[in-house]
């Protein structure tokens, strides 16, 4: 299957298409929408960890809604950055790539906490 037959209609960002606070169909502004989603990102992280059942996810993102996971679980894998083989969830290839990415964010993340609980920086 080639083109948007391979993407079932679930409101997942795509790129080429429309998000929130873009027109422009930019790749990274899709990417920035789908990982701006409530629990996105400790569903990834959880199963960057390692692959797990639906009710084992659901159990280490507590307090995440079994409805609100099938949807996330659905986008995630109609973005094609994981799979459900059997039982279980894991990243695909393609997620493995996207929990990579966010390692630089995470490393600035540091350094900006870090930053913030000392004095102001001196303006140039």
């Amino acid at each position: 299957m080639n083109g948007s037959a391979e993407w079932p209609e679930t409101g997942a960002a795509r790129p080429g298409r429309p998000v929130r606070g873009s027109d422009s169909g930019r790749p990274v502004m899709a990417a920035l929408d789908l990982l701006g989603r409530r629990w996105v990102l400790r569903v990834l992280w959880e199963l960057s960890q390692s692959p797990c059942g639906f009710r084992e996810l659901q159990r280490r993102c507590e307090r995440m809604s079994s409805s609100v996971l099938t949807v996330r679980l659905a986008e995630l894998t109609e973005a094609r950055v994981l799979v459900r083989e059997g039982e279980a969830y894991r990243l695909t290839p393609l997620g493995e790539a996207l929990v990579a990415a966010l390692g630089p964010l995470d490393a600035w993340s540091r350094r900006w906490a870090g930053e913030l609980d000392g004095p102001p920086a001196a303006a140039d």
